[in-house]
């Protein structure tokens, strides 16, 4: 499996899995939600989805290599006809701080394609470190630009301000809004860097730059001055939260000004529907959200999120007992 043999749309990437394919996938994710302690972020257990990630069907696993080697143009990758029974999944849940403990097939299922991209990874700072965490609106938090909201979110890599964050975020949708239409919204940097102009660019690769961390984490500071952009001059990564980064002087705002309306303009909408996930490569890609309207009637928005990190030996100073979750 390579790049040019999968679908590609203007969101991304997609692998759309056959009948038999959903099938293998739903059986193994049964197997081990029934295999003790069937808890999502108890180490042993862990160790076992790990094993059992190399049993997924042969062509999502190629399709996840073949991602994983290189992220194409739009930096995502969506996969659809995942085993989610919608009509029998439980209320989606309306607190805050909501994450998934119990194995449940859709939790799985997240957890085996993470795995197979690299490591399943979460910060203790942020939903008390789970490993599969909730993305669904909250009663009360409806305005805020946080993954309890249900206002627009504006474009952020997932964790900017943080040195360890996430190389992948993958979003499995358990239920869209009622209305079908809320999206995530993702815009490449591959996509919007011939926009920029080369004076922008060299501002951009300066340390003019600084972000506080999201709501979502409950100590810490802003961090240093940094870059927006990194590494190869021709495919940069990028490094960027438009409601958590701050230009340090008037022309570093006025770059990043200049480069929000760039990425806007070359985003779109990922309209995730029960039993789609999108991958998106954190290097590469901002995401954020469309607007849409809770009711809180059980029914609202439900997403499972996890991050996934590829080097682990990266982060061991950062995780104790070398567990799954950082400092």
């Amino acid at each position: 499996m390579t790049l040019d043999q999968l679908t590609r749309t203007p969101q991304g990437l997609t692998l759309d899995l056959t009948d038999d394919e959903r099938a293998a996938l739903g059986e193994l994710a049964r197997q081990l939600v029934a295999t003790p302690p069937a808890l999502l972020d108890d180490l042993a257990w862990l160790a076992q989805v790990r094993q059992a990630s190399c049993r997924l069907p042969l062509r999502l696993m190629a399709t996840l290599r073949a991602f994983r080697n290189d992220a194409g143009a739009t930096g995502a990758l969506i996969l659809t006809g995942l085993p989610v029974d919608e009509d029998g999944l439980p209320e989606t849940p309306s607190e805050r701080e909501s994450v998934e403990r119990a194995a449940t097939v859709p939790a799985v299922v997240a957890m085996l394609v993470g795995l197979q991209l690299g490591e399943v990874i979460a910060y203790r700072n942020e939903k008390t470190g789970a490993l599969v965490q909730n993305v669904v609106p909250v009663p009360g938090l409806e305005g805020t630009q946080s993954n309890a909201g249900s206002v627009p979110l504006e474009f952020h890599v997932e964790n900017a301000f943080h040195p360890q964050r996430p190389d992948y975020v993958g979003l499995l949708c358990l239920r869209n809004d009622h209305a079908k239409r809320a999206g995530t919204l993702v815009t490449c940097i591959r996509q919007a860097l011939p926009l920029i102009e080369e004076t922008d660019r060299k501002v951009l690769r300066e340390p003019r730059f600084i972000t506080a961390p999201p709501p979502s984490f409950h100590h810490g500071d802003r961090t240093m001055p940094h870059p927006v952009l990194t590494g190869s001059p021709e495919d940069p990564n990028i490094c960027l939260d438009l409601n958590a980064t701050a230009g340090l002087d008037d022309e570093a705002r006025e770059v990043m000004a200049r480069l929000k309306q760039i990425l806007t303009d070359v985003s779109t909408s990922l309209v995730l529907q029960s039993g789609s996930m999108a991958i998106i490569d954190n290097r590469l890609v901002l995401h954020g959200r469309t607007e849409f309207t809770p009711r809180f009637d059980g029914r609202d928005r439900w997403l499972h999120r996890v991050y996934v990190h590829l080097d682990n030996r990266r982060s061991r100073a950062h995780r104790d007992d070398a567990g799954a979750v950082l400092n």
